[in-house]
């Protein structure tokens, strides 16, 4: 217990602050390959791409205890790309939907006429397309686009930044908001537990209490003596809460493990398991709208290739082959301690796209959910911090454990000796 707590003077203190386990980011795209059939109404067609993949380094700023028993703290991500794990470079062009012309045609569906005449006139003066081919760096990273301050021109606060857009703009050197979790020095079932984020107690991006509630711990260590029922973290990056679900036991390189995976109902939509309803509108099951928590824009989050999700979006589409043993999140932690030995995270990025009367560059596209990329985060203990965890925390109690019923056997002659002497005293 006293190694388990957020206090410097624990074991898992340095491991918790300054995160040994080897992280990496691994990313693939969905390439449309015929984007001027797709402008005619037809299914599109997809390619994926990579995997591009990034070395992830993790540490903590700004820990600050308080008197509470909790502690304060930003967790940064600084990425490096790795070309000899990866399957392509960062400089190779990819086609992919034009998403800010997209989702911003989509997201002034319902403004006047004259608006959406205006900004398709904007648009055909800056040569701008449905579909563009861009490097994977700029896709990620950010590209300078005039569009942007054309859009703020004509509806300003539609698109709320200014200058470069990229996926992941705002993913590498950043933190994911201010967290305050329970240390567990006075109760050690709360230790890891958040208190709040960014100062919340709980979100105002879904239509719910409950979707809007901050559940469970920052997503890196969970109370020690662990039940295999489920297990509960905030993603920043998702906008929420989400619950894992025992699926088995096992081990990890000699350490027990309780493996978790998302439930069918996860991403599901309000009519399917209406708990969700608050997370809509909603489309089919298996997408969740994040358009609340994305500037309105018409995104959507999904099990990479629509895994788990409803037949008809992975038919809308061609080129997705879903399957659990690629697709499928888990996560392995060590029951005793609660620190994770294991894990690969995945989530996917989609764009709702369809034709908007009045702006011609979305031509006759028929509306559907289009996959832009999926990416993993993975890591594993391993090596020296391996080492010190099996014998610390499996090797040394197994030891004690055993040698405790060594002692009991020894103790039971020497108390029935004890016994038979005082009854021949009497």
């Amino acid at each position: 217990l006293q190694n388990v707590r957020i206090n410097p003077d624990s074991i898992a203190f340095q491991m918790w602050k300054d995160i040994p386990v080897p992280f990496y980011l691994t990313v693939h795209f969905f390439e449309v390959l015929n984007p001027k059939q797709v402008l005619q109404g037809e299914k599109p067609v997809l390619s994926q791409r990579g995997p591009y993949v990034y070395r992830e380094y993790r540490d903590k700023t700004n820990i600050t205890f308080h008197d509470n028993d909790t502690v304060s703290f930003l967790a940064y991500r600084r990425l490096f790309f790795q070309p000899d794990l990866s399957n392509g470079t960062e400089e190779e062009y990819i086609v992919v939907p034009n998403i800010l012309l997209m989702g911003a045609a989509v997201m002034m569906e319902k403004l006047p006429n004259f608006l959406k005449i205006l900004l398709s006139g904007a648009l055909a003066g800056l040569k701008q397309q449905a579909f563009i081919n861009k490097t994977v760096g700029e896709i990620l990273w950010g590209y300078e686009d005039p569009l942007i301050d054309a859009v703020n021109a004509i509806v300003p606060g539609m698109i709320p930044f200014k200058g470069k857009f990229g996926l992941f703009i705002d993913f590498n050197n950043t933190d994911s908001g201010l967290f305050t979790v329970n240390t567990g020095m006075k109760n050690i079932s709360q230790v890891h537990m958040v208190d709040s984020w960014n100062g919340l107690k709980k979100v105002s991006y879904w239509r719910s209490n409950q979707c809007n509630m901050i559940n469970g711990t920052a997503g890196e260590m969970w109370p020690p003596f662990m039940s295999p029922t489920s297990l509960e973290f905030y993603s920043p990056d998702a906008c929420r809460s989400m619950t894992l679900v025992y699926e088995q036991s096992g081990k990890f390189k000699g350490v027990p493990t309780y493996r978790f995976v998302a439930p069918k109902t996860l991403f599901a939509n309000g009519t399917d398991y209406p708990p969700n309803e608050g997370f809509c509108p909603c489309l089919q099951s298996g997408i969740q709208n994040v358009s609340t928590c994305r500037f309105n824009a018409p995104m959507f989050i999904s099990h990479p290739h629509f895994y788990n999700a409803d037949p008809s979006l992975v038919n809308a589409v061609e080129g997705l082959h879903p399957s659990k043993e690629q697709h499928g999140l888990f996560l392995d932690v060590h029951p005793m301690t609660g620190i994770p030995m294991n894990c690969s995270i995945k989530l996917q990025l989609n764009l709702y796209i369809k034709q908007v009367s009045g702006i011609i560059q979305t031509g006759k596209i028929k509306p559907v959910v289009l996959p832009l990329l999926w990416f993993a985060e993975s890591g594993s203990i391993e090596g020296s911090v391996l080492q010190q965890f099996y014998t610390n925390l499996v090797l040394l109690p197994a030891v004690l454990d055993y040698l405790q019923y060594i002692f009991l056997g020894l103790s039971v002659p020497l108390v029935i000796s004890a016994a038979v002497l005082m009854a021949m005293s009497k």
